[in-house]
C-alpha cells in the first residue's frame, strides 16, 4: 500500500513539473510572439508563408493584422494561464479582462467590424456584471465568515483560560 502511495506522489510531482515547464515556456516565448508581426510585410494585403496564406482582412496591411491579432491573442493566452493557475478565491475576477480580450480578438478576426475595441465592453457586460456582483457578494460573505471564525477563536481561548483557572483553583 505504501509503494502505491509513494508512486502516486512521484507521478503527481512529475505532472506538476511538466505543467510548470510548459507554462514557463509559454511565458518565456510570449514576448517573442508579441513581436512576430515584424516579420510580416508592411505593404502587402496578402502574405503567403507556404503552408498558410494570411489576408489583411479589414486592416490596411498584413503587418497591422498580425500585430492586432497577436496582441489580443497573447492577452487571451496570458489571462487564461493566470486564471487556470491562480489558487485564490478572487480568481474569477480574471474572467472580466479575459472576456474583454476574447471579444477584442473576435473583432480582429471579424474583418467586417470597423472599430475593434469600441463596443467590446458592452458585449462583455452580461458576463462582467454578474461576475462583479458575485464577487462583491462572495467578499462580503467571506468577511462575515472570517469575523465569525475570529470570534469563535476568542471564545475558545477564553474558555481555555477559564478551564485552567478552575483546574488551579481545585488543586
Amino acid at each position: 500500500m505504501t509503494k502505491k502511495t509513494t508512486k502516486y506522489h512521484q507521478t503527481d510531482k512529475n505532472n506538476r513539473v511538466v505543467k510548470g515547464v510548459i507554462i514557463s515556456l509559454i511565458l518565456i516565448i510570449s514576448p517573442f510572439l508579441f513581436y512576430a508581426y515584424r516579420f510580416a510585410p508592411s505593404d502587402s494585403k496578402v502574405w503567403d508563408i507556404g503552408f498558410v496564406t494570411i489576408y489583411s482582412g479589414g486592416f490596411g496591411s498584413v503587418l497591422s493584422f498580425i500585430h492586432a491579432f497577436f496582441t489580443k491573442a497573447l492577452f487571451v493566452l496570458l489571462t487564461s494561464i493566470w486564471f487556470l493557475t491562480c489558487s485564490h478565491w478572487w480568481k474569477y475576477s480574471i474572467l472580466i479582462p479575459f472576456s474583454m480580450f476574447l471579444f477584442q480578438l473576435s473583432g480582429v478576426l471579424n474583418h467586417q467590424l470597423q472599430f475593434i475595441d469600441q463596443y467590446d465592453f458592452w458585449y462583455s457586460l452580461p458576463l462582467v456584471l454578474p461576475t462583479v456582483l458575485g464577487l462583491a457578494w462572495w467578499s462580503a460573505r467571506l468577511h462575515v465568515t472570517s469575523k465569525l471564525l475570529d470570534i469563535r477563536a476568542e471564545i475558545e481561548n477564553e474558555l481555555e483560560v477559564i478551564r485552567r483557572n478552575n483546574n488551579t483553583d481545585e488543586a
